[in-house]
């Protein structure tokens, strides 16, 4: 049978979706690896990674039963929320691509004030940096950092740190974010393909 046949097509998309649900399980492993070792404290970004793993593995193991039972609803199912996740990383990838240091500088401030006072402390002591930018609230950031820069009085700034490498991270997080959008486009042909294609095990009278 040519590859546009039912089991090629059946055999691809089960492929697919077993990566997906690996890349889901990663994530969340990652998530919790980094709690374990006091890499990250925050229940925000631990949560947030944790959600979007989770996320993934539910449509991973939609996809699967749906390809294995050639099951038409939860295959459509598929297909749409495979789609909406397509449209919103390739937007949020062209995103991350775009972004120059002016605007890198606003989201870093943004996301910064929106920070718990552990999840500065914790960044500051582990980057060994005191503070944002040099502004007026600087002076106050170094009576209560806990970095061990202090005690030489040579901090850098956690913001001329992470903006050292934002733009370099940015990219890299554009690139693969695009990459893996593709490869959920992919899934969504290869879904439609699919649900369209007669099951030769099925009754050859019964209507699709």
């Amino acid at each position: 049978m040519g590859c546009g046949g039912f089991t090629c097509l059946k055999n691809a998309l089960c492929a697919l979706n077993v990566v997906y649900m690996l890349v889901g399980l990663l994530l969340i492993g990652v998530a919790a690896w980094g709690k374990e070792f006091g890499i990250v404290s925050s229940i925000t970004i631990i949560g947030g990674v944790i959600a979007i793993g989770v996320f993934l593995l539910l449509i991973a193991v939609v996809g699967l039963i749906g390809a294995a039972n050639h099951h038409q609803v939860m295959l459509f199912l598929y297909m749409v929320i495979l789609f909406l996740v397509f449209l919103f990383q390739f937007g949020v990838s062209c995103s991350c691509l775009a972004l120059n240091k002016s605007q890198q500088g606003k989201l870093l401030n943004a996301t910064w004030a929106s920070m718990t006072n552990q999840t500065k402390t914790e960044l500051e002591r582990q980057l060994n940096c005191c503070g944002l930018l040099n502004d007026t609230s600087m002076q106050k950031e170094l009576t209560t950092c806990p970095a061990e820069c202090t005690r030489s009085h040579s901090c850098q700034t956690c913001g001329e740190l992470m903006l050292k490498h934002a733009g370099e991270a940015l990219k890299i997080l554009g690139g693969v974010g695009l990459f893996f959008s593709f490869t959920e486009i992919l899934g969504v042909w290869l879904a439609v393909r699919y649900r369209n294609q007669k099951d030769p095990r099925a009754n050859p009278s019964a209507f699709l």
